[in-house]
């Protein structure tokens, strides 16, 4: 099979590790839109147009599927490229809402949602949550965490003053969910700041729990085809691809 990845910048990498690590796909084509991250500031009718002219993008392969790794993305204009794709088109957030359900035996759970802006804006985590019986919940806009990472600070005092800015008044959840692909990059500081006992819900690794349950992937891909393009430097973002996926 051949899957095409999109995200907003570099943070969709973090779901191309989960894919590579399980052996899904015969080939990865990945689209970072660099040349205008971060899309969770921007507003809904912005978010819907580039997200279908990565459809568009992606046309210009022959994919069985279309992952959209970013969450901003995943909240606001997944049935809008749906419409334009030929291709089914699976998105994060539904898988992060499954994996959540999986990994919390009670629905007392205290639940913290980390994400950009516009992902915590629409709501979209905290209404699939509440249709699973999850009321505990606290969303944090921590759109901060993307420039950091973008700028490959994954720990230190500028990572912990934000964490400070942004939770002062937190005390450790059960789970947090990683709401952005960038911010599992952060998550050994973000767990050292709250609690070994938080689970820490990626976005990476709950699209594989989700492609899993619902397609079939018995053949395993020892040594998939990899392909990186980037609206804006694209070997920055090949560069940064060999490090973080170690290819």
């Amino acid at each position: 099979m051949k899957v095409g990845v999109f995200d907003s910048g570099i943070g969709g990498l973090t779901v191309v590790k989960s894919l590579l690590e399980h052996r899904l796909f015969e080939e990865i084509i990945y689209f970072g839109d660099t040349a205008r991250v971060p899309y969770g500031i921007k507003d809904k009718t912005t978010i819907i147009r580039y997200a279908i002219e990565a459809v568009e993008f992606f046309k210009n392969f022959e994919l069985d599927m279309i992952i959209v790794a970013c969450n901003t993305v995943s909240a606001h204009a997944l049935d809008e490229m749906r419409e334009v794709s030929s291709c089914p088109v699976i998105g994060v957030v539904e898988a992060g809402i499954l994996a959540t359900a999986n990994a919390l035996k009670s629905k007392d759970s205290n639940i913290l949602i980390l994400g950009t802006k516009a992902t915590i804006n629409s709501k979209a985590y905290e209404i699939g949550l509440r249709a699973e019986g999850f009321c505990n919940l606290q969303a944090k806009a921590t759109g901060l965490f993307v420039p950091m990472v973008e700028e490959e600070i994954y720990e230190g005092e500028v990572l912990e003053a934000a964490f400070r800015h942004y939770f002062s008044a937190i005390s450790s959840p059960d789970a947090i969910i990683l709401g952005c692909t960038h911010f599992p990059l952060i998550s050994k500081s973000l767990q050292d700041h709250f609690s070994k006992k938080s689970i820490l819900i990626h976005s990476g690794d709950a699209i594989v729990e989700y492609l899993e349950r619902e397609f079939d992937f018995s053949k395993k891909y020892d040594e998939p085809k990899l392909e990186f393009f980037a609206s804006e430097s694209p070997e920055s973002l090949r560069n940064i691809a060999k490090k973080w996926l170690g290819i």
